[in-house]
């Protein structure tokens, strides 16, 4: 017949049937039923305390994992804002460069009608006022400030009127009276 100690798989426990039968033969059946009773509290104590460590390093291990997926879910949450202040600097660089191109566009308009102004003044002064008037303010606050009121286009329109109705009428020629 097979010893019930060959069959199990932990060599330990092997170990402790092969133990257990020998102090069998020695001490008779009687006593090792009483050493194992003495025996059995301490057994208890010692599976208790085995348990508990399995249930720490359990605990251990779900605080480790929760820490993990925290960590994992702070690097995505830090890669996601990062990719939102990338967005929002693309979004006010491209502002930047309209508002400049805005700016740059309204400075050169404004210096092209004032120079121009300047240059046809001698010979029609109507078209120098029309030029250098309200209408460069106009345009210069259309490009520059990016908005157009009402007040400003009659402003111009007036300027316009009042140029053309100031301007002396031409002068017949000598020999004519």
């Amino acid at each position: 017949m097979t010893d019930p100690a060959d069959n199990l798989p932990d060599p330990s426990i092997h170990a402790g049937f092969a133990i257990a039968a020998q102090w069998g033969e020695a001490l008779g059946a009687e006593k090792l039923e009483i050493a194992l009773k003495a025996l059995e509290p301490q057994l208890k104590r010692e599976h208790q305390a085995r348990m508990k460590q399995l249930d720490n390093e359990r605990a251990l291990a779900e605080q480790r994992h929760a820490a993990a997926e925290a960590a994992a879910s702070r690097t995505a949450a830090m890669e996601k804002s990062a990719g939102e202040r990338a967005a929002r600097d693309a979004e006010r660089r491209r502002s930047h460069v309209y508002r400049m191109s805005g700016l740059i566009s309204g400075v050169v308009l404004s210096l092209a009608l004032l120079s121009a102004g300047v240059v046809v003044a001698p010979a029609q002064p109507w078209l120098s006022a029309c030029l250098c008037g309200p209408s460069l303010l106009a345009l210069a606050k259309i490009f520059v400030l990016r908005r157009s009121d009402a007040g400003d286009i009659r402003a111009s329109e007036r300027a316009a009127r009042e140029a053309a109705t100031a301007v002396a009428p031409p002068q017949p020629p000598q020999g004519a009276v």
